[in-house]
């Protein structure tokens, strides 16, 4: 039997406000998490996340009134994240409302985390959050990589490569890593990690629709749910990356905020497209 599709808003925050831009950059404020969780909570969400962007970048502690208030709305699973370095802070999380932990940076830094955090709450508990970004194409020979400069790629590039490459950034999106977005999914599985929160960096905030390439790369050579994200506008896209792509959710954040879709009428059109999806009571 399929499992229903999920849509998942996202909140990203500077800590306290509701903020967006466009490829992790520019960010301008988006309103107060609080009140938008209970009208995402009211119009149908199947669950919402909420994560501190830059609390990795400024090295501060993870927002727990935040989380509290935003838990307080919500009658669907909550996911938290930003700043979760070690135990202590998941604890701290999940006392503050949260079902599940989202971790990214620290996770990078110290794998052994997530098998941590998986024997203390349970595998279905732990997020791991990739930020992906496009750096190459891989040829035939696997030795050989036609690097791409990402700055002059066209959004839809990246999914037209032959063997792309995707590299994982942490720290808000900051700083590289030497990780292959692929081989670090099939790691943090391995390692103990419940689901995949995976990001287009290329894609965040453009409205040019889900890194369908991507998505499906990550999604066929994992054995837990992947949560698409990064670049959804319209309906449709949401119908290609759970199609195209096998992601078993979506998560978006501007087109939710602006008013420019709501929920409710995003479901309607995909159970029209037989997509199996979840209307609240």
């Amino acid at each position: 039997m399929t499992l229903a599709r999920r849509i998942i808003p996202c909140l990203d925050t500077d800590g306290v406000r509701v903020v967006k831009g466009v490829n992790f950059a520019g960010l301008r404020d988006a309103g107060d998490p609080a009140a938008l969780a209970a009208r995402y909570n009211a119009e149908g969400a199947d669950e919402l996340v909420v994560l501190d962007i830059a609390a990795s970048r400024d090295r501060r502690p993870t927002f727990l009134e935040t989380i509290r208030r935003v838990a307080a709305e919500l009658a669907v699973p909550l996911t938290a994240g930003g700043g979760i370095r070690s135990l202590d802070d998941a604890r701290a999380v999940i006392r503050a409302g949260a079902d599940k932990i989202a971790v990214n940076s620290a996770a990078v830094t110290r794998p052994e985390l997530i098998t941590e955090l998986s024997q203390e709450f349970g595998a279905q508990a732990v997020v791991l959050a990739i930020d992906a970004k496009f750096e190459s194409s891989r040829v035939a020979n696997r030795d050989c990589l036609a690097v791409a400069n990402s700055s002059e790629t066209p959004p839809v590039a990246e999914s037209q490569a032959e063997n792309p490459h995707w590299g994982v950034r942490i720290r808000g999106g900051r700083d590289s890593t030497h990780l292959d977005a692929l081989d670090w999914a099939k790691l943090a599985v391995q390692l103990g990690a419940g689901e995949i929160l995976l990001s287009s960096m290329d894609r965040d905030g453009t409205q040019s629709g889900f890194d369908i390439a991507l998505t499906l790369a990550i999604s066929t050579s994992v054995s837990v749910p992947v949560i698409a994200s990064g670049g959804a506008k319209s309906p449709q896209h949401f119908a290609e990356v759970f199609t195209a792509g096998a992601a078993d959710a979506a998560l978006a954040a501007s087109i939710f905020h602006d008013d420019t879709q709501s929920i409710r009428a995003l479901k309607q059109f995909l159970a029209a497209q037989n997509i199996q999806v979840r209307f609240p009571c």
